[in-house]
């Protein structure tokens, strides 16, 4: 009575991926038919394929104009999906060991004016045309426990959403939604207010991430509970965060997730780079408007 009571338990239990044993999935390879969780997805013609099966039909010699499986936002599969998230902690890290070996440098990379903030710095930043201070300051951390959290997130959520939207859209998403928080904090944070740090660009995979998940029906209240107890540290005003540059990155991020992975097939680059162009756009004119006000 036990065994055929454990026995219809385990028929009923859901499938682990066979790459990742301990993540339940409900997709299996159209090739193989082995169980595949999003990681592991690679969307093809028909449902979805593991990378074993991808690899093996590209080598198998199959001429260039047949239908290869691509990611489930239409992305290449590549060797290694995690690549550029770890170069993008890499070069988190060295800016971060540069600023540690000369501290100065910070007053160059900062958002807006120097470091220390002002009335002990200098009030310089994008006002003055120094425009790559919208991108320095996105890698630019200087406290170990503020660099820590922002690797541990971009290391949790980048490899998946990199190896589900491929690199060249991974990295779009990341580099408009940190533009994004950077561009909001600009316009609403006052001129002699000093901010930086990758908070931005990980709000926006925050974003992307929910609509991924969103997507493929799974379920969201670990990622909203997450996200949930991020804001509440954001908007608390004893840990003196830029809840512009958060707020920012995550809405960058949900509105470039959702165009990357809703995009029809037909148009689908079309209207994924479309999305990203538009973004830019606004990043942009905020920019333009901040500049103006405080000229």
């Amino acid at each position: 009575m036990d065994q055929a009571q454990g026995s219809h338990q385990d028929a009923q239990s859901a499938p682990v991926c066979y790459r990742h044993p301990g993540r339940e999935t409900g997709v299996r390879c159209t090739r193989c038919e082995r169980p595949i969780c999003p990681e592991c997805m690679v969307s093809a013609s028909v449902g979805f394929q593991c990378p074993e099966c991808v690899r093996g039909a590209v080598g198998t010699g199959h001429a260039p104009t047949a239908s290869r499986p691509r990611t489930i936002a239409g992305g290449t599969v590549t060797a290694d999906p995690r690549l550029l998230t770890k170069i993008l902690v890499g070069l988190n890290l060295a800016v971060f060991l540069l600023v540690q070996i000369r501290p100065s440098v910070l007053s160059d990379l900062v958002l807006i004016g120097g470091w220390p903030p002002a009335p002990w710095g200098p009030t310089e930043g994008v006002a003055e045309g120094e425009w790559y201070r919208l991108v320095t300051s996105m890698f630019t951390h200087e406290a170990i426990w503020h660099i820590g959290f922002n690797m541990l997130s971009l290391w949790w959520l980048g490899g998946p959403l990199e190896a589900a939207l491929g690199r060249a859209r991974y990295l779009a998403l990341y580099l408009i939604s940190g533009l994004a928080g950077s561009a909001l904090a600009y316009l609403l944070t006052p001129p002699t207010t000093a901010t930086l740090g990758a908070s931005g660009a990980i709000f926006g995979l925050f974003g992307a991430t929910a609509v991924l998940m969103r997507r493929l029906n799974y379920d969201m209240r670990p990622v909203i509970a997450l996200l949930v107890i991020n804001l509440i540290f954001t908007f608390n005003p004893g840990f003196n965060i830029s809840w512009q540059a958060h707020i920012g990155g995550l809405v960058g991020g949900l509105v470039i997730g959702y165009a990357m992975v809703h995009a029809p097939r037909e148009r689908r680059a079309l209207v994924q780079y479309g999305v990203c162009a538009l973004m830019l756009a606004v990043v942009v004119g905020v920019t333009l408007l901040r500049t103006a006000q405080l000229s």
